[in-house]
C-alpha cells in the first residue's frame, strides 16, 4: 500500500490571507477588560465574555475558513510528510499540519547527523490523538514500512537495488536492503561456483528481489541474474563464432565421476568428457586435472538446440597408435604395467594410450581357468607377447604364458607324470564328472567320479573332497596331443575283496600260530620237567657220595 500525501501544513496563500484580514480591536473594549482585570483577586473568565465583539460575522467566517484550511486532514497507520520545528537533547517536534505538534524520539534519527529545523522527514501515525490529547508519530515505523514498499517495488518493476553486504551465513550472505536484512544463496551470487563467501562481506553489491515472504519477513534476492544479463550478449556472439574444431582456453569449473566441467568464458560451459581428456585410462578427473586450471581444449561437438558443447583435450596431442614402433609385430616380447583387471583378462598400458588385452587363457599354460586377480594386480610391471595386432582397430592381444616353455613339450616333466606315477595334487574345480586337479603350474588332470572310491556310490566329487584341498593320486593315462591325464585316487587303496581275502588268511596263519606255541610250550614243560628230575638224581648223588667222603 503507499502512503496517502497529505496537503502542506501552511500555504504561502493561507498566510497572505491571514495578513490581509483586519483585526479592529476598539480601544474602548480594550480600555473595559483592563479595567476588569487590575484587581486580580476579583479576577473571573466568566466576566469576560467580549474577545471577539471586535469582529463582524464575515471577517469571524472568513478566519474559521483559513484556520480549517491550515489544518490537515491527517488518517492513522498512514506515511505522511512532517516539518521539523523543534530540536531537543532528547526529542524532535515535527509539524504535520494538524492542531497539535507530534513529539518523536531524537534516537530514531541517528541516520540523519545534519539534522535541522526546516528539514521534511517522513514518519507514521500511530495516533491522532491519544489519552492526553497527544499526536502520536514514529520515524521508525515509517522508513521500515517504506522499505517494504521500496522491496516490493523493487520485486514488481525488476528494478536493480544497491545492497550492503554484511556477513555470510549458512548457505549464503545476509544484505541489507534498505534497512532490512535479505538473504542472498549461494546459487545466486555468481554464475560461478563460489567457495570463498567472505570476498564480499562489508562490501556494497547490486542486486534484484526474486521473492518475497511477508509472513516470515523473509526476502531472498540475487545477483545472478544481473551477471547471467550481462553474460547473455557475449555468449550470443561467442556462439554465432564457434565452430567444431575450434581450439578454446577455460578453466576447470567443476569435477564428476564422467568428466569436467569447463568455463569457455562469457557464461559458456562445456563437458570434457573422462574419455577425451587424455588419451591414456584415467580413473577419475582429478587424478590428471584440478579446479580452476587453466586448459585448451577443441570443440568435438555443439548442439545449437540444447546449446550444449562437447570437448576434447585429447585431440590436441597425437594418437599413440600412430607414433607406435613399426617393429613391433606378433612375437615382438614388450613390457608395461597392469592399468586394469576384469573378469575376463588384465589391460596392459604399453605406453600412454596403447593398450593390449591378456586373456585369463593366456595367463598360464592351466587348463584350469582361474581369475586373473590370481595372477595379477593393477600397477604391477609385466612382461608380455604379442599375439595379435590391429592397427587400424587399435586393437592388440598379448599373452604371459608364452614367455615360459609349453610343460607338455618338456620331456623331463612328461616322465616325471609317466603312466603308474604317483603325485599330489591340489582340487581346482568341480564338476558332475570328477574333479580336476593341479599338480603343477600348466600340469592339470582329471579324476572321474568312479575313480574316487571302490566302495562308496557318489553322484558329486562334492561328497568326497571340497576344492583347495589336497588328493593323492596315480596317473592312468597320458594324452600328449590333447594335453590331458587321466587320473585315480582308488588305485593306490586295494579293493574291498581282496582285503577280506587279506583278513582271512591272517587269521588262519594266527590259529597256525597259536597252535604251534601251544606244542612249543608243551613240548618245553616236558623237557623242564626231565631236566629238573635228572638234577634232582644227580644231586642225591652227589650228597650221598659226599657223606661216604665224611665217613
Amino acid at each position: 500500500m503507499t502512503p496517502k500525501k497529505t496537503s502542506k501544513p501552511v500555504t504561502k496563500k493561507v498566510e497572505e490571507k491571514k495578513k490581509a484580514v483586519k483585526q479592529p480591536v476598539k480601544k474602548e473594549i480594550q480600555k473595559e477588560v483592563t479595567k476588569k482585570i487590575k484587581n486580580r483577586e476579583d479576577f473571573s473568565w466568566d466576566s469576560i465574555s467580549d474577545f471577539s465583539s471586535g469582529y463582524s460575522d464575515s471577517e469571524r467566517k472568513t478566519l474559521e475558513k483559513l484556520y480549517t484550511e491550515s489544518l490537515s486532514n491527517i488518517t492513522e497507520k498512514e506515511v505522511i510528510d512532517a516539518v521539523v520545528v523543534g530540536i531537543s537533547n532528547r526529542d524532535v517536534v515535527l509539524n504535520v499540519g494538524f492542531k497539535s505538534d507530534g513529539i518523536v524520539p531524537l534516537s530514531e534519527f541517528r541516520e540523519m547527523s545534519d539534522l535541522k529545523i526546516g528539514d521534511k522527514v517522513r514518519v507514521y501515525v500511530e495516533e491522532r490523538e491519544n489519552i492526553k490529547g497527544q499526536l502520536i508519530l514514529s520515524r521508525k515505523k515509517a522508513k521500515l514500512i517504506e522499505s517494504w514498499d521500496n522491496i516490493q517495488d523493487g520485486l514488481d518493476n525488476d528494478k536493480v537495488i544497491e545492497g550492503f553486504v554484511k556477513r555470510r551465513t549458512k548457505g549464503g550472505l545476509i544484505v541489507d536492503v534498505y534497512g532490512i536484512e535479505t538473504f542472498l544463496p549461494g546459487s545466486q551470487i555468481d554464475v560461478k561456483p563460489i567457495r570463498d563467501y567472505d570476498i564480499y562481506v562489508n562490501k556494497p553489491l547490486e542486486i534484484k528481489v526474486i521473492k518475497i515472504n511477508y509472513s516470515n519477513d523473509n526476502v531472498v534476492v540475487s545477483h545472478k541474474v544481473l551477471v547471467e544479463k550481462d553474460l547473455e550478449a557475449k555468449k550470443a556472439k561467442i556462439l554465432e563464432k564457434l565452430e567444431i574444431g575450434q581450439v578454446l582456453e577455460g578453466s576447470v569449473k567443476n569435477m564428476t565421476s564422467f568428466g569436467v566441467f569447463v568455463d569457455l568464458g562469457g557464461g559458456i560451459d562445456g563437458l570434457l568428457h573422462i574419455t577425451d581428456i587424455s588419451w591414456g585410462r584415467v580413473n577419475h578427473p582429478q587424478d590428471v586435472l584440478k579446479l580452476d586450471e587453466k586448459i585448451k581444449v577443441v570443440v568435438l561437438e555443439y548442439n545449437t538446440k540444447d546449446k550444449r558443447i562437447s570437448l576434447g583435450m585429447k585431440q590436441l596431442t597425437e594418437q599413440p597408435w600412430n607414433s607406435l614402433d613399426p617393429k613391433l609385430d606378433i612375437g615382438s616380447e614388450i613390457e608395461g604395467v597392469i592399468v586394469n583387471v576384469a573378469d575376463y583378462g588384465a589391460f596392459l598400458e604399453i605406453t600412454p594410450g596403447v593398450e593390449g588385452l591378456i586373456h585369463v587363457s593366456e595367463m598360464s599354460w592351466s587348463q584350469h581357468l582361474r581369475n586373473p586377480s590370481d595372477f595379477m594386480k593393477v600397477g604391477d610391471k609385466t612382461k608380455a607377447i604379442v599375439l595379435s595386432i590391429d592397427r587400424n582397430e587399435k586393437k592388440m592381444s598379448l599373452g604371459v604364458k608364452q614367455l615360459n616353455q609349453d610343460p607338455w613339450t618338456d620331456e623331463k616333466l612328461l616322465k616325471k607324470y609317466s603312466v603308474g606315477s604317483k603325485h599330489d595334487g591340489i582340487v581346482r574345480n568341480l564338476t558332475n564328472f570328477g574333479l580336476f586337479l593341479e599338480l603343477e603350474e600348466g600340469i592339470d588332470g582329471l579324476v572321474h567320479v568312479s575313480d574316487l572310491s571302490w566302495d562308496k556310490n557318489l553322484k558329486h566329487p562334492s561328497e568326497f573332497i571340497k576344492v583347495g584341498e589336497k588328493l593323492k593320486v596315480i596317473v592312468l593315462e597320458q594324452d600328449n596331443q590333447n594335453k590331458r591325464l587321466a587320473l585315480s585316487h582308488k588305485e593306490l587303496i586295494k579293493k574291498p575283496v581282496e582285503k577280506k581275502e587279506e583278513k582271512k588268511e591272517n587269521k588262519v596263519e594266527k590259529k597256525e600260530e597259536k597252535k604251534e606255541n601251544k606244542v612249543e610250550k608243551k613240548e618245553e614243560k616236558k623237557e623242564n620237567k626231565v631236566e629238573k628230575k635228572e638234577e634232582k638224581k644227580k644231586n642225591k648223588v652227589e650228597k650221598k657220595e659226599e657223606k661216604k667222603e665224611k665217613k
